[in-house]
């Protein structure tokens, strides 16, 4: 099987671009659906789902796909704006072929892309992303008129998706009396997140919560959660959810306004599960994972191993061997006993569970759980900068000896990590370690020394 640096469009979280610059335009669009149709209906599929977040951008690519797919004969399940785990549940539910979700997550909203689903409702495999980068290669040929297939709205899609977020937590749980503040990021919870926690019981204020198809995450959301720090405050709020704009990633915000992110996320429901005694197996964070999150896990008794950056490859190590716990720092979760895919509602909801079960608050959740010092630090890479460069950066003269340098200083009360993001034109250098003037230190070393090798 050919690996991921031979793809030529999909990344680690499918394809993703500046709008109107290849390959998010509307000839490829077109193109891509008609492609990926080809590739369904050979594997016996007849429709797909496709949802999209609230970039103004979304319209133009929709109809794009949608035509492809109808050339290709494949019919089309319209959801409009929904979560990227939406798509997911909403895919296996009405046993679709595949579902297509029209994000690019947490990137502004000149920015677009394309994630598909598996009719499992999980990333597709990267033996179907080859076959559908293969078809981009084949002429476009139109089905005959009597089998192109056809487009239909499911209006009724965010009803259903609000009652599956709430059968994940017990079903005589409510969350009364609790105030919360719920940040939507202007993306694509917008109409659900609101309504699950307020029919669970919960007072809720609002966030990013108006989007107009050019402010998503713009200052708001699970990557600028300022905004929420300060309401949860003003407020007194017990604590804060944000949303990433395609409703797949969480942060959370205690009483006190100190962010809790996806390492100490994973902790919390890792010890309620421990609790409840249904903590099976290993949990599995990335190679950004906190040493921190690691050392926690083990006292209780908790194996972790790490996989690459994504949660793709979360999941896949997850899946092969039968374990139910995952996620990233960035708050990616994957609670696999409860949905297929990462879940910022679900797992947000995982958490209100811990709470209510305990007494305890946020805060007191998360201190069981001491993090690391860790500077992360990106380079912005040229645009014309090619994959194989990319990932040869580490290997140069100049970032190979500080590599050495830095190692020698930390020695065994550390970790380092360079590599190259999955979805951006960045380079990512990470230090952690135990003393933070000397973490932050060490990483400007390495960034400089990347950029000298780019230079």
């Amino acid at each position: 099987m050919r690996n991921q640096v031979s793809k030529r469009y999909f990344g680690t979280d499918g394809i993703r671009g500046r709008v109107g610059e290849e390959p998010v335009t509307p000839d490829f669009m077109l193109k891509l659906g008609w492609a990926v149709g080809r590739v369904i209906a050979r594997e016996g599929g007849t429709k797909v789902i496709i949802g999209k977040d609230t970039r103004i951008s979304g319209y133009m690519i929709e109809s794009a796909l949608e035509a492809g797919l109808s050339a290709a004969g494949v019919d089309i399940r319209l959801l409009g704006p929904m979560p990227t785990p939406a798509v997911a549940y909403l895919t296996r539910t009405f046993h679709a072929g595949a579902g297509i979700v029209i994000s690019a997550s947490h990137n502004p909203f000149y920015d677009n892309g394309i994630k598909f689903f598996s009719s499992q409702g999980i990333k597709l495999p990267d033996d179907v992303e080859h076959a559908i980068e293969d078809e981009l290669d084949v002429p476009l040929k139109v089905v005959e008129s009597s089998r192109m297939g056809k487009a239909a709205r499911i209006v009724d899609a965010p009803g259903r998706y609000i009652e599956f977020c709430k059968s994940t937590v017990p079903l005589n749980m409510t969350f009364g009396g609790m105030k919360v503040v719920v940040d939507c990021s202007h993306g694509a919870t917008y109409q659900v997140a609101p309504r699950v926690f307020t029919e669970l019981g919960a007072q809720v204020t609002a966030l990013g919560n108006e989007p107009d198809g050019m402010n998503i995450n713009d200052g708001c959301g699970s990557t600028h959660p300022e905004l929420l720090q300060r309401t949860v405050l003003d407020t007194g709020a017990d604590l804060g959810i944000a949303l990433d704009g395609d409703g797949d990633r969480l942060i959370m915000v205690d009483h006190k306004g100190e962010i809790v992110d996806g390492d100490e996320l994973l902790y919390i429901i890792a010890a309620a599960r421990l609790r409840d005694e249904n903590m099976r197996g290993t949990v599995v964070g990335t190679v950004m994972s906190n040493l921190g999150l690691e050392h926690a896990l083990n006292k209780m008794g908790i194996d972790f191993q790490r996989a690459r950056v994504g949660d793709r490859y979360v999941y896949e190590m997850l899946e092969r061997a039968g374990w139910s716990l995952g996620g990233e720092s960035s708050g990616h979760i994957l609670c696999l006993d409860r949905t297929t895919t990462g879940d910022g509602i679900v797992s947000a909801l995982q958490i209100l569970a811990a709470i209510e079960k305990s007494g305890k608050t946020l805060h007191e959740l998360k201190s069981g759980m001491q993090k690391y010092p860790q500077t992360l630090l990106n380079i912005e890479l040229p645009a014309d900068i090619t994959s194989a460069i990319k990932t040869a950066l580490a290997d140069t003269a100049p970032v190979r000896k500080t590599i050495g340098e830095v190692e020698n200083e930390l020695r065994d009360t550390g970790r380092i990590l360079l590599r190259p993001s999955g979805t951006e034109p960045l380079y990512r250098v990470m230090v952690e370690g135990q003393d933070a003037k000397q973490v932050a230190g060490l990483a400007q070393r390495l960034a400089d020394a990347v950029s000298e090798a780019i230079g």
